[in-house]
């Protein structure tokens, strides 16, 4: 990945990358078992397998996993000419994303014993799926974004009821990471020209983390992070902040980054097993962070002297990261490559 030019979008995926992913996502999607579900057992009628209860996202080991492995198989349909697997993405697509199967993960939300099902991050990955469907123009993407269309909407206006009611952000490096599903869901707002989520995750975030400095990036990675809770607040703020306001916040908020510290941060997470499903968290710790990475950078001016470091950062953290996607073992197998193509194909 070249650093030339610091603030540049990540080299485009090769052929090889794009099939070894779209495999991996290909079979996470139909594989039902293992499984770990976020499901509320309200009497003995809801115990029900993974298939039964989300017809549509059954698969990958759990609900989001396998919401974002769909959204990775239409990213590469769209941005890979001629990918040898496109036959076979869209046949597991238009399986799985039935208007009757995404009717059935509408009735699901809408138990009230689901209010918090997959708060916020398989949130803002179904956004980000609705996201890439919109306005394709392609004759499946038109029938499988129509299908998502209600579901979609289930979880904006699950949005728009539960962000003021939410005083505190989550600073995590896993699921309920405040700032990644208010990133996720800003981009689907703009996407799509929905101006009431939009305005309202823009005024979360200044509440949550416009006063925000000196943020403990010293205390990273925990053992089991796959997100940068500092990297993830900015990449959200360069979203949301005036593109003059931004490079001033940030240099509050990261001020030692302007001299690539601290090492924790700057240096990507060393993973010591890839067969357990939380300590291989951080091969998408190394992912996450090189995406952040470069969308700050990107954000910032070229005299800006945190940019090179950032730049320089994310090139050495998507190399760790890569490397890895394709391990052997599904603990990390069932989700990696969708991170891997966020980096690769969205930023």
């Amino acid at each position: 990945m070249s650093t030339d030019d610091p603030g540049q979008k990540a080299d485009a995926i090769t052929l090889d990358q794009a099939v070894g992913f779209a495999r991996l996502a290909l079979k996470g999607i139909a594989k039902e078992y293992p499984n770990k579900l976020d499901h509320v057992l309200s009497a003995a009628d809801d115990v029900r397998g993974p298939k039964a209860l989300h017809p549509a996202f059954y698969g990958c080991f759990d609900w989001h996993s396998s919401v974002h492995g769909h959204w990775m198989l239409v990213r590469l349909l769209k941005a890979v000419p001629n990918l040898p697997v496109a036959g076979e993405i869209r046949a597991a697509l238009g399986a799985n994303l039935t208007g009757p199967n995404l009717k059935a993960e509408v009735d699901y939300l809408a138990h009230p014993a689901h209010k918090t099902f997959e708060r916020t991050y398989g949130w803002a990955w179904l956004l980000k799926l609705a996201e890439e469907l919109h306005g394709w123009d392609d004759p499946d993407g038109k029938a499988w974004s129509r299908n998502l269309r209600p579901l979609a909407e289930a979880f904006v206006v699950r949005y728009l009821d539960f962000l003021p009611k939410q005083t505190y952000p989550i600073r995590t490096g896993v699921h309920p990471n405040t700032a990644f599903g208010l990133a996720f869901a800003h981009d689907y707002s703009r996407a799509t020209g929905h101006d009431r989520l939009r305005a309202l995750i823009e005024e979360r975030a200044r509440t949550y983390f416009g006063k925000d400095v000196d943020g403990p990036a010293r205390w990273e990675p925990s053992g089991a992070d796959f997100f940068s809770p500092v990297l993830m607040e900015a990449d959200l703020m360069r979203r949301v902040l005036p593109s003059g306001e931004f490079p001033g916040w940030f240099r509050t908020f990261l001020p030692s980054a302007a001299s690539g510290e601290p090492k924790a941060l700057f240096n990507p997470a060393v993973v010591t097993d890839r067969t357990d499903p939380l300590l291989v968290h951080l091969d998408g710790l190394n992912l996450s962070r090189a995406w952040g990475m470069r969308g700050v950078a990107a954000s910032l001016s070229a005299a800006d002297p945190s940019r090179k470091h950032l730049a320089a950062s994310a090139a050495r953290h998507a190399e760790a990261g890569l490397k890895h996607v394709s391990s052997g073992d599904y603990a990390g197998e069932h989700w990696l490559a969708s991170f891997a193509v966020y980096l690769l194909l969205a930023t």
